[in-house]
């Protein structure tokens, strides 16, 4: 479908409409956001060095704990430079790599070309398991330190991991924490910017009858010092084409709780009403869809309020978002509604 032949028109908090033309944007790709680690400069710091007299023999191989700062270095894949987990495998000259490039390299050691074989580092292995790490986040704010076999299980899950660009019209490769994102979108997506917590939308389009998942709409809402995404799009909903509309929060889950919003679309005495709780933008924009988390109108119902020959999609969408608050005597939630 082409997107050119869609116009959303907006307002939000009392400003007059502007019209607004949507067009299908390329990403600008920029360097991906990712915290900085020490390298070792080569990868002779894998090495694990032989030494006939130490009685620590592990599979031929004997090993010499150097300083804790080398250990972490001893630890990095010298293929894929990523943290080496159990099984960790070495060649017979003792150097190390994980087991996932093991494979990669079909069997043949990346440093001095000898054949893998099956032999495991134990002892390096027992070195990890006496390590405490700091997340790997610590410069995003995360304070955690963590058993080196624990810490991979925790940052993937981390409050303080960079999120995902949340556009929904390209695969976005960008990274980064909420100010990083919102500056991209603006900047490289060219998506709206709207204050406030309340908005009215005028979705048009010419020719309904063209349904592809491609259609896809977004606006950004800042309110209550954080930021929403409204997203809309047309897409197949089994044989059925349909309409959707969604508040994604941009934040962790246990934050978007504390916020709701409501959609309303309707014309002719009638009306479709949505209420319901953003979703993060941890979840992606299409398992946010899939689920049918949102206001969902049915093609036929679009035209209906579309009104005249039914020829021209004419949605307005309008809606609100509000923060829950906790009433201290009633012990009950009440609604904070922006002014």
């Amino acid at each position: 479908m082409d997107l050119d032949s869609i116009e959303c028109v907006s307002s939000s908090d009392g400003m007059d409409e502007d019209e607004i033309q949507h067009h299908n944007l390329h990403p600008h790709h920029h360097s991906e956001f990712s915290s900085s680690k020490p390298r070792n400069g080569g990868a002779n710091n894998n090495n694990i060095n032989n030494n006939n007299n130490n009685n620590n023999n592990v599979m031929g191989a004997t090993v010499v704990i150097p300083p804790a700062t080398s250990v972490h270095e001893l630890l990095e894949c010298p293929v894929c430079t990523n943290s080496m987990y159990p099984p960790i495998h070495q060649c017979h000259n003792g150097h190390t790599l994980c087991s996932t490039c093991k494979t990669r390299v079909h069997n043949r050691c990346p440093t001095c070309r000898q054949e893998l074989g099956d032999i495991r580092c134990l002892a390096l292995e027992k070195v990890a398991e006496s390590l405490e790490l700091p997340c790997k986040y610590y410069s995003l704010g995360c304070p955690e330190i963590f058993p080196y076999y624990s810490k991979l299980k925790h940052e993937t899950v981390c409050n303080f991991r960079p999120y995902n660009c949340p556009y929904a019209g390209s695969e976005c490769s960008i990274v980064g924490d909420i100010p990083f994102l919102v500056a991209h979108l603006r900047d490289d997506h060219k998506v709206d910017m709207h204050t406030g917590c309340t908005f009215n939308h005028r979705y048009v389009k010419s020719n309904p009858r063209e349904v592809e998942n491609a259609t896809w709409m977004l606006t950004v809402f800042h309110c209550f010092g954080q930021y929403f995404c409204l997203h809309f799009e047309a897409f197949q909903l089994g044989m059925a084409p349909v309409y959707m509309a969604f508040l994604r929060f941009m934040g962790d889950e246990n934050e978007a709780r504390n916020y709701s919003y409501s959609l309303e679309v309707g014309a002719n005495g009638r009306k479709l009403i949505w209420e319901g709780t953003p979703r993060s933008i941890r979840d992606s924009h299409r398992k946010v869809r899939d689920s049918h988390d949102g206001l969902i109108i049915q093609r036929n119902m679009a035209l209906f309020f579309s009104g005249g020959d039914r020829k021209e999609l004419k949605l307005r969408v309008t809606g609100r978002i509000w923060k829950e608050q906790q009433n201290p005597d009633a012990g009950v939630c009440i609604p904070n509604l922006c002014s």
